[in-house]
């Protein structure tokens, strides 16, 4: 068994996540390194559990932020592609 990192949780289904800096965390469940890995919103601050955005370098968790604090390349970023449903 294996002890989750954010948690404390011993538990026999734990699993472990390699990033490509070569780290190697341990975590009882996807919520768990959701909260440890996840990068935030650096306008709203939520945790971006999707996609997200990256803008010069900077993470956002959809266009809308991404346009709020980088104007001018923000502006390009669109959230979805493609026509509008009616």
């Amino acid at each position: 068994m294996a002890t989750c990192e954010v948690c404390g949780n011993d538990y026999w289904l734990a699993f472990e996540v390699r990033t490509v800096s070569g780290d190697v965390h341990t975590f009882d469940s996807f919520e768990c390194a959701a909260h440890k890995l996840a990068p935030i919103c650096e306008h709203c601050q939520v945790k971006i559990i999707g996609h997200g955005v990256e803008v010069s370098g900077r993470f956002f968790c959809c266009g809308h932020c991404a346009r709020a604090v980088e104007a001018e390349q923000g502006a390009q970023i669109r959230d979805t592609v493609g026509a509008r449903p009616a």
